[in-house]
């Protein structure tokens, strides 16, 4: 874990949402925190016991009644000295203590401060830290339960096995680049090889896993895309259960991307309307198709919607366009419009945005996607940054196994160093600072 920091200020916040009826928390971490609970509860506080007490503002006037917890550093969440005053749910009774608490010297917390000082201090590692945001967040049975996994440190300690076993091999070809004279066979250049072959099936394994729980967390992100007045708008508009997108007859009325979640049995995913594609239309039109191509690119999904009158010429418009989506639904639309002529094949379903005839099959084929892309035992969240990171270091490993092959030991160490650090990255093992900014920043202020 990372060395731990020695704050020397103490920051306060509302850590939970204050609302009438519920109790509210204000957290305090660092230095002063339990001198300064101790003020406004006007009593000593013993660690790991819950205290009822009275609190107290300036004039020695009771601001409300409840529990206080003191938890000392390192044994704490922070691993500073932490306390929590826990309240009735009054905004107007948290903003009281919270105001207290900062003219005794504590300061207002940054968004995710709590957790990066956890961090910081070596109680959780970076991929544990963003769990803790992933788990608030989570917004089925299923990612709470992944994001529960990540924290407990699933994650963290597959990468610290991969770290680990690159670490191995960076120092046996540091010690054949100090005997460079010798052949590369006598050096245990094979071995090397070996390992670093084993690396790789390790890495693809849980690269895969990773993106697993990248859809877990970010839902399944699916883009509806094909030819203008195909019926994507009403599409979004039937499954969505709402009129998000304008529609018209008018080709071309969506210029930008629409996004919308939608839920689908105990899952989420994300639809996204995109513009038509065709080859025609004025500067903001095209700018709108330039931008269902590069949503296409990132696609976990795309449903090509083409009018059941004409389905061939549909298909034939986006082909080159969809080519490259690893998986998609084709759905026949406009059937109520199609005077029994429409001809659906095996692989593409008939449907009517307009009347919701066939949408409880595109449902089905949406939830046996979500299914297929759902959680296997020991599963847990994780970060499109993960999975770069990941797919980072499988490249590093594939340059590292070229350069040994050609006897470039310089570099296969250098190749070595960057599968590494990418690694690393994941856990915060090896990070830089803006990185982290980024990332607490996301957290709510509590946490």
């Amino acid at each position: 874990m990372t060395e731990r920091t020695h704050a020397t200020d103490t920051i306060v916040a509302i850590a939970t949402p204050a609302g009438a009826g519920g109790v509210g928390i204000v957290r305090l971490s660092g230095p002063q925190a339990r001198t300064i609970a101790e003020t406004v509860c006007a009593r000593a506080l013993r660690p790991r016991h819950a205290h009822h007490v009275r609190f107290h503002d300036h004039d020695a006037e009771v601001i409300d009644d409840g529990l206080a917890l003191a938890f000392a550093g390192p044994a704490s969440y922070t691993g500073e000295d932490v306390v929590e005053l826990q309240a009735h749910g009054s905004p107007v009774v948290l903003q009281q203590l919270l105001a207290r608490c900062r003219a005794l010297g504590a300061r207002l917390a940054r968004p995710g401060e709590f957790s990066e000082r956890a961090f910081l201090n070596g109680r959780l590692d970076l991929a544990q830290a963003e769990a803790v945001a992933d788990l608030i967040a989570a917004g089925d049975l299923r990612a709470a339960r992944a994001a529960r996994r990540s924290l407990d440190g699933v994650f963290s300690q597959r990468c610290e096995a991969l770290a680990a076993g690159l670490l191995h091999v960076r120092v046996h070809v540091e010690a054949m680049i100090d005997f460079s004279d010798e052949p590369i066979d006598a050096l245990g250049g094979d071995e090397v090889a070996r390992r670093i072959a084993g690396l790789a099936d390790d890495l693809a394994v849980l690269e895969q896993e990773a993106e697993r729980g990248r859809k877990l967390r970010d839902g399944l992100h699916v883009v509806i895309v094909g030819p203008p007045n195909a019926g994507k708008s009403s599409l979004l508009n039937a499954l969505a259960g709402s009129d998000r997108a304008i529609v018209t007859d008018i080709a071309g009325t969506t210029r930008d991307l629409l996004q919308e979640t939608v839920r689908i049995g105990s899952a989420e995913l994300t639809l996204v309307d995109t513009a038509g594609l065709r080859e025609a239309g004025d500067a903001i039109e095209r700018e709108g198709m330039r931008r269902a191509r590069a949503e296409l690119q990132r696609a976990d999904l795309a449903i090509v919607v083409v009018d059941a009158r004409d389905p061939v010429r549909g298909m034939a418009a986006v082909a080159d366009d969809v080519a490259g989506v690893s998986d998609r639904i084709v759905v026949h639309n406009k059937i109520d419009l199609a005077d029994g002529t429409a001809v659906v094949g095996d692989d593409a379903l008939a449907v009517s945005a307009r009347t919701g005839a066939g949408l409880d099959a595109l449902r089905a084929a949406l939830q046996r996607r979500l299914e297929a892309d759902g959680p296997a035992d020991g599963a847990f969240t994780a970060r499109q940054r993960h999975v770069d990171a990941l797919r980072d270091a499988a490249a590093a490993l594939d340059d590292a196994a070229a350069t040994l092959r050609g006897e470039a030991l310089e570099l296969t160490a250098e190749a070595l160093r960057a599968a590494h650090d990418a690694i690393g990255a994941i856990t915060g093992r090896t990070r830089a600072d803006d990185l982290l900014g980024h990332i607490f920043s996301s957290f709510c202020i509590g946490k």
